[in-house]
């Protein structure tokens, strides 16, 4: 299904990317499976640092271990980073574990954990309409994203990187009677309650994100930044990362997918409430950044959690559709629907000569397109140039079944009687069930299966379009031919 956005006009029907212009991203995502690896009754944390021990270029947040924690238990391990599925097999066996095949690709709780993640930011980020799910194909198991009105630069932006935000003091430690720095990890995306809207500070100017950590963690971090220093001595710390990284006092940095975003001090007020051991009753600060698009991006990232998996963009396919572009899309097919009803009365006239018989059925016709556009208002469903194209088959076989429905009412001579007219009906609406049952069966798996997913709309708004006229529209049809043919 495509992605959709509220109409700005006087209907409440939503739009798909095709007619409101946007952005669809169909890639796979990054990683390597071993499947059937034995285990042997470790944790998945435990299993994920010994693999990670193994893979000079990976950590444990790479991995992603299922089916750990039971005696003689077999899992999977996934390895999240561009790799071939050797090297997983490899460093499994280097870590003392067997394992069946590696494969490229990641499991499918990974595809849904990834698509709902992805789905959360679209919107925190305030993207309407945008949507996300895992597809299968013929050439592989992706990833949609749909996002409408909004240009791919903008979406790529958001979704292209895993987000995992990390907080680490970075600190002085003597090590052989000299001075290193070193990173110490001390708030992951999960230790934060709550996550504010990014600001601007008034007074200084400087983008921000208000956030308040759990209070289950909060004495481990109020100690750990004492400890590390970041939090020690009076005053506030004057923190010099960027320029002089070998020399600064002990700072915090905005760690954003291995990437340091910004570097800080802490407030003299702030030390002292962590030094007293105060600030853990109400642990709230700000993660300050450099702009405030940093600031929103954190903030979104942080509110919708990492991405287990990141998307392969370049492996994948990218669609842009302009607004200009999908407002011409919108007015062709409105022309396109036009044209379609006038040949369809046309040939009907043409087919009776008799506006009493032709009109109605016209009328019926375009009844089901009403029907059926109340249908997707209701269902929030988008509009776009599949269901159009549904649309227009709906009316095609819908003055077919009412063609039937004329011919064999009128194809004995006179209607003498609304008792002769029933049993005639009758006999056209036999035809037409068994018609409507076979383009049911017909249409079905085009409805259901994932690997169709363009193909969805027309399939589900045509049958929908033949229940609609085998229980409404055909029955008001035969009741309006009644009274029109018969006078007793």
């Amino acid at each position: 299904m495509a992605s959709a956005n509220s109409s700005d006009g006087p209907t409440n029907l939503r739009y798909g990317i095709d007619l409101d212009g946007g952005t669809r991203i169909l890639a796979p995502l990054v990683g390597v499976t071993a499947e059937d690896v034995e285990l042997e009754g470790d944790t998945a944390s435990a299993v994920g640092s010994r693999v990670a021990a193994e893979l000079p270029n990976a950590d444990e947040t790479d991995l992603i271990v299922r089916g750990a924690g039971a005696e003689n238990a077999t899992g999977t391990v996934e390895l999240t980073t561009e790799a071939p599925p050797e090297r997983l097999g490899s460093a499994l066996e280097a870590a003392g574990y067997e394992y069946g095949t590696a494969r490229e690709g990641v499991t499918g709780e990974t595809r849904e954990t990834t698509a709902t993640v992805l789905q959360s930011k679209i919107n925190e980020a305030g993207l309407s309409g945008g949507t996300v799910r895992p597809v299968t194909a013929s050439t592989g198991e992706f990833i949609l994203v749909e996002v409408p009105g909004e240009d791919r630069s903008d979406v790529l932006g958001l979704i292209r990187d895993r987000g995992q935000v990390t907080v680490e003091a970075y600190h002085p430690v003597q090590e052989n009677g000299s001075t290193v720095y070193r990173n110490t990890t001390v708030l992951a995306s999960d230790d934060f309650q709550s996550i504010g809207a990014a600001a601007t500070d008034e007074r200084t100017s400087t983008p921000y994100v208000p956030v308040t950590v759990r209070e289950e963690v909060a004495p481990d971090v109020q100690r750990a930044l004492v400890e590390t220093g970041v939090a020690s001595g009076p005053g506030d710390t004057r923190c010099t990362y960027e320029s002089e990284p070998q020399s600064t006092e002990p700072c915090l940095l905005l760690v954003v997918d291995g990437e340091v975003v910004n570097s800080f001090g802490m407030d003299g007020r702030l030390k002292q409430s962590m030094q007293s051991g105060g600030w853990a009753t109400d642990p709230a600060f700000r993660l300050t950044t450099t702009n405030i698009t940093d600031a929103q991006q954190v903030g979104v990232d942080l509110r919708a959690g990492a991405l287990p998996a990141r998307l392969d963009v370049q492996a994948g396919t990218v669609d842009s559709v302009s607004p200009s572009a999908g407002a011409r899309f919108k007015t062709d097919s409105l022309i396109t629907g036009i044209i379609a009803v006038l040949a369809v009365a046309g040939v009907v006239f043409v087919r009776y000569g008799e506006p009493k018989v032709a009109l109605p059925m016209v009328v019926t016709a375009l009844s089901e397109v009403l029907v059926l556009l109340g249908f997707a208002s209701a269902l929030g469903y988008p509009l776009d140039l599949s269901v159009i194209a549904g649309f227009i088959a709906v009316i095609g076989t819908g003055v077919d079944d009412l063609i039937i429905i004329a011919d064999e009412v009128m194809a004995e001579g006179e209607v003498s009687s609304r008792r002769v007219f029933r049993s005639r009906f009758r006999k056209a609406f036999w035809v037409i069930g068994v018609a409507a049952g076979t383009t049911i069966i017909a249409m079905a798996p085009l409805a259901v299966l994932p690997s169709l997913g363009e193909l969805k709309g027309f399939a589900i708004f045509t049958i929908l379009g033949v229940v609609v006229g085998v229980l409404l529209t055909r029955p008001a049809y035969g009741d309006i031919l009644r009274a029109l043919l018969t006078d007793r």
